[in-house]
């Protein structure tokens, strides 16, 4: 019964308008007093901010906050992915003819994830990671690859919560939701970065929506407020870490795997 009931209310709240409201007041200067609240409810480690609590005019921007040099090292080995926020790996694992298993209990396609894109046919027998970044983390996304952008697409959708609650006891959280997807073009072959909103978030937005390149590590995209991304690499391209597995915590930057070498 607690279970329906907190089902019901998930979903009258998951309306993107109730999300905008959010992002206008987080926006707002009204937002600024609770800037000392929300980073002692969620234990933020403050040595790590760009800036001063102080100097932050707004609980957004606080939110979005860049870290000061040095604070997340980009794993430099030739051929790595590295990830590209710092979360809780929910699940991973090699996509099966074009389906995600067992993602907090449910399957996903490819197809349902990308939105029916032509280019899901490069992924059907790829990898998969579920990073899940919690209002504790970090919430800047960084390009896990160099690269170069093929192609963006925004899907439109609900800002259903991805926490556990979301993921286990909601249907299709991954694929009803709104989602920013990004794909790079790199050696040995692509990936894409799919960007999944969530409650309260009022946007997702590209740090430089002119961007058309990236480094390894380059500031990609950001979050305001708490959600997931789901990467993909193209089938055939890559080798995960062994020591990885779901409930595995990774800062951005770390490295996730290896990319492998192409026959030519």
């Amino acid at each position: 019964m607690a279970q329906t009931m907190m089902r019901f209310f998930t979903e009258l709240s998951s309306r993107k308008w109730i999300a905008s409201l959010t992002g206008r007041f987080s926006r707002s200067a009204a937002s600024r007093p609770l800037i000392p609240f929300f980073a002692k409810m969620y234990n933020i480690p403050l040595h790590e901010a760009e800036k001063q609590l102080a100097d932050y005019r707004t609980l957004n921007e606080f939110f979005t906050r860049r870290l000061k040099p040095g604070m997340r090292p980009i794993h430099e080995e030739a051929g790595a992915l590295v990830s590209p926020v710092d979360s809780l790996i929910t699940a991973m694992g090699p996509i099966d003819a074009g389906t995600l298993l067992n993602v907090k209990g449910q399957n996903y396609t490819i197809a349902d994830l990308l939105n029916g894109s032509p280019r899901l046919e490069k992924y059907k027998h790829g990898y998969f990671f579920v990073l899940y970044l919690s209002p504790t983390d970090y919430h800047r996304i960084h390009a896990p690859v160099a690269g170069t952008k093929l192609e963006t697409e925004h899907i439109r959708g609900k800002v259903y919560p991805v926490n556990d609650f979301g993921m286990t006891h909601l249907r299709s959280v991954l694929v009803r939701n709104e989602r920013l997807v990004t794909y790079i073009a790199h050696d040995p072959g692509e990936v894409a970065l799919v960007k999944v909103g969530a409650m309260n978030v009022s946007s997702i937005k590209y740090t430089d929506p002119d961007a058309k390149t990236w480094e390894r590590g380059d500031d990609l995209a950001y979050f305001e407020f708490g959600s997931t991304v789901v990467l993909l690499t193209e089938s055939g391209t890559f080798e995960p870490l062994d020591t990885l597995k779901p409930g595995t915590a990774v800062k951005m930057g770390a490295l996730l795997g290896y990319f492998l070498k192409r026959a030519k």
